[in-house]
Order: structure tokens, then C-alpha cells, then sequence
């Protein structure tokens, strides 16, 4: 049954196909700064707590800001298409 879902793109017209990989670049496009952001901001927010929980300066928010940063870029990378 999920072969009879699957759509063959080899019987599209070349507009059609160009329309089609537009599309996907622009959804990649839009969920990407999501992704970067989102991994900061859960990062930086889990260090903000640890900082209020310790009473520390806030040196965990910056630390797990900056790993959120990186596996946020590290995520964006993975994502992009190899073209």
C-alpha cells in the first residue's frame, strides 16, 4: 500500500519538479533558525535554572548557552542538503 502512495517524480513536467524542490528548500529554510534558536534557548534556560538553583553567578547559563549554540549549528549542518 505504500508503494501505491509513493510518488515518481520521473513522469512530472520539469516545472513541476522545480516547483517541488523550491518548496522543500523553502521549508528547510523556515525550520532551520527554529532549530539553531531552539537549542540555545533550552540550553540557556536549563543553565539559567542551574544558576538560580546553586546561587551561582550566571557562569552554567553561559556555558550550556554556548554547548546550545554549538549543537544548535551542529544540527543546522546535518539538516542542509548536500547539493
Amino acid at each position: 500500500m505504500n508503494e501505491s502512495r509513493k510518488r515518481d517524480d520521473s513522469n512530472l513536467s520539469p516545472t513541476l519538479k522545480k516547483t517541488k524542490e523550491v518548496t522543500g528548500d523553502s521549508a528547510i529554510a523556515m525550520e532551520l533558525p527554529f532549530t539553531l534558536v531552539g537549542a540555545i534557548l533550552l540550553a540557556g534556560g536549563a543553565g539559567y535554572l542551574l544558576d538560580r538553583w546553586l546561587n551561582t553567578k550566571p557562569i552554567f547559563m553561559i556555558i550550556l548557552g554556548a554547548l546550545g549554540f554549538i549543537a544548535g549549528v551542529r544540527e543546522v549542518i546535518r539538516r542542509l542538503p548536500g547539493k
